[in-house]
């Protein structure tokens, strides 16, 4: 616990324009990996524009290690089949959070991320105040595929007793 930043939950919204795996359609999941931290979402059968909304939390402890969001399609008698990957970084996620704005009206837009080589994102990310918290929206282009993104929401959890920010 004394190693604990705080608490990273991650809202996956939706996949849109996915690569086709099977004959058809795919069966698409997501799996977040942040060093021996990994959590999966429920698999959409027959998508490729599947709505998850699931949220995972992840327990962050080093900012600087990268999160990985890997996109498969499950198979029922062979290995599931990738449909593309990306990288999530919050370091300017993170700088806003330190900024520790109590007195900004909710709907702020605190920074904004452009996208570019040294991320995966499709388009311009906002970092916002809403309702006393700091969120992040972003769009993610998978990488080693054809085509296809993941969209998804950061908010960041403090815990009591963590060193924090």
């Amino acid at each position: 616990m004394e190693h604990l930043l705080g608490l990273l939950k991650i809202h996956v919204c939706r996949g849109v324009n996915l690569a086709i795996r099977d004959v058809r359609s795919s069966d698409p999941y997501v799996v977040i990996s942040m060093g021996k931290h990994k959590l999966k979402t429920r698999v959409v059968k027959r998508n490729l524009n599947p709505e998850w909304n699931d949220e995972l939390t992840l327990s962050i402890t080093d900012p600087n290690h990268p999160i990985k969001l890997m996109v498969y399609d499950k198979d029922k008698f062979s290995l599931d089949d990738k449909m593309g990957d990306a990288e999530i970084h919050i370091a300017p996620f993170l700088d806003a959070l330190r900024m520790r704005l109590d007195d900004v009206p909710s709907g702020t837009v605190i920074t904004r991320v452009k996208p570019g080589r040294d991320n995966c994102l499709a388009e311009e990310s906002c970092i916002v105040w809403h309702d006393g918290k700091v969120v992040q929206d972003m769009a993610l282009r998978l990488r080693n595929v054809e085509c296809g993104e993941v969209e998804l929401q950061l908010e960041w959890i403090d815990i009591p007793g963590s060193r924090g920010l």
